[in-house]
């Protein structure tokens, strides 16, 4: 296989956890890195040895060396420089969520099509060892029929702000930022399952909380007190044609005694949880039995998702398979997602 070539697009916090990543693989080459930034995309790139930096990613897609992209930008930029992308002949690795909306997400789909390239949305989720451990349990028929999940992702004080509490870049608040990964998680745990509808709620209440002492939070570089249109909480049902039933909640900030981050599924032969540790359930000779599996982490391995998400795009890139978050799931996330935010503005259980 040859070395793939690669530059990433958006230099902010989450970057890192592709630039390592590709650092690592010693298939890949870190070619360029691009930021509206030009100071902050040149000392990224010199810090990973990326002999490239630009400030318009036009420049970069314009590169002919360059054979991929990882998209680390704004939401309200992922569809534009996807598209963008894969016309300049790129394959892409675009974070999630894909976009802001359902439109953008199939104009992303189709541009997918027309190129012939590979687009894989960042589900890390997916990626972690743990998911991928237990997708083979359900996969052999250990779970038996997922009919219900459930997932609670609460953070008491957690309201990042900047670009993250502006609808207009972010397309939403905790539901599309933090909820993505939990509903695209049991969801695929569930085996994919078409939806049928949903219901959702979302909450306004206490705003970022900047008057909070005492207690420290991550906060975005451009976070500003003054500026926070999303939603503090937001909470739903997901039913699906074949019966199954996935519930959750996911808060920016609440009155809540500590943070949460729960994630439960039940099938007719057995259960297990992934949040906040692995257990499974199961039967045996009458008696129910809870088992915990011998892994290197009983919780979510951060950055071992990632290298395993950067690893099987490059593996994807180099030998034509299609990856396990094609476009097509994050076409059919974003529709989940939207559906609750119309759920949440009309007050009525929406079909999809």
């Amino acid at each position: 296989m040859s070395t793939l070539k690669v530059g990433v697009i958006g230099a902010g916090s989450i970057s890192q956890y592709h630039l390592t990543p590709y650092k690592n693989n010693p298939n890949v080459t870190l070619l360029a890195v691009c930021d509206m930034n030009l100071d902050r995309a040149q000392k990224t790139a010199e810090e990973y040895g990326a002999p490239h930096a630009y400030s318009d990613y036009n420049e970069l897609l314009a590169n002919e060396e360059i054979d991929a992209v990882s998209i680390c930008t704004w939401n309200d930029t992922h569809a534009e420089i996807s598209i963008a992308a894969l016309k300049a002949g790129k394959h892409v690795l675009v974070e999630k969520p894909l976009c802001r909306t359902v439109e953008e997400a199939l104009k992303i789909q189709q541009a997918v099509k027309e190129s012939g390239k590979i687009l894989q949305v960042g589900f890390v989720r997916r990626y972690d060892p743990n998911a991928q451990m237990l997708r083979a349990f359900a996969d052999n028929g250990e779970f038996g029929e997922i009919y219900y999940a459930k997932a609670s992702y609460i953070r008491r004080l957690g309201n990042p702000g900047g670009w993250f509490a502006d609808s207009r870049r972010s397309g939403g608040g905790p539901l599309i930022d933090i909820g993505v990964h939990v509903i695209d998680l049991c969801w695929y745990m569930m085996g994919r399952p078409k939806v049928k509808s949903v219901s959702g709620n979302t909450y306004r209440k206490l705003g970022n909380r900047s008057n909070i002492k005492n207690l420290s939070s991550y906060k975005a570089a451009d976070y500003s007190a003054e500026s926070n249109d999303v939603e503090d909480l937001a909470n739903a049902l997901i039913r699906f044609e074949n019966g199954a039933t996935l519930l959750v909640d996911v808060s920016f900030t609440l009155h809540a005694k500590e943070n949460e981050g729960v994630v439960k599924l039940y099938g007719d032969k057995g259960g297990f949880e992934i949040d906040p540790e692995v257990v499974i359930v199961t039967e045996k000779n009458d008696t129910i039995i809870n088992i915990k599996p011998q892994t290197d982490s009983k919780g979510f391995q951060f950055e071992k998702a990632f290298q395993s998400e950067i690893d099987h795009f490059v593996e994807c890139v180099q030998t034509g398979k299609q990856p396990i978050s094609p476009v097509e799931d994050g076409v059919e996330i974003m529709k989940i997602l939207r559906g609750i935010y119309e759920s949440a503005s009309t007050g009525k259980e929406v079909y999809l």
